[in-house]
């Protein structure tokens, strides 16, 4: 007798398409709603890391917390890590100035593994896209390299800094 193995459509959809596809039915979501503290001016804290996260990525904006204003944006590793510092020292995000590109461990802290591209929780991550994000972690067997994860399936790589990904940017937290 074959098993019956359900799958649901999570609810993101972009221009018509369906992407990400949950297995909820056979695997236990590792970064579930309930782990997240949602502020509605578009930061969350993973409860379980204690970090403050800006839900949409870099380019796209928090107007509706939907994440569906602008497109995301994708920069050279330098360039990531300049864009926190800049809006650091401008007038920051939701009131605090100490935001940063997350750490190799700190990206894959939210990868959701019941979902596949993208492998994100899209209720408290909208519009995220499947395609990598920089982390600040360099690449330590290739100083021209740094780790970058890849929403697709959540997996992490190491890529050339002159190449361009999205950013998402990370606190401390509470």
């Amino acid at each position: 007798m074959k098993k019956l193995i359900v799958v649901a459509l999570c609810m993101l959809m972009w221009g018509g398409e369906a992407f990400a596809i949950c297995q909820s039915a056979t695997i236990t979501a590792s970064t579930p709603t309930a782990d997240f503290i949602d502020y509605g001016n578009g930061t969350v804290t993973h409860t379980k890391t204690g970090l403050m996260w800006k839900q949409c990525s870099e380019g796209l904006s928090t107007v509706t917390t939907a994440c569906d204003t602008g497109a995301a944006t994708t920069h050279t590793w330098q360039a990531a890590l300049q864009l926190a510092e800049t809006l650091n020292a401008g007038a920051g995000f939701a009131g605090f100035n100490d935001w940063r590109v997350p750490n190799q461990k700190e990206l894959k802290s939210i990868v959701e593994r019941q979902c596949n591209n993208p492998s994100i929780n899209a209720t408290i991550f909208p519009a995220t896209v499947s395609s990598g994000y920089w982390s600040a972690s360099p690449y330590a067997s290739v100083a021209a390299e740094a780790w970058n994860g890849d929403f697709l399936n959540g997996d992490t790589f190491g890529n050339p800094k002159t190449m361009s990904y999205n950013v998402r940017l990370i606190r401390g937290g509470l």
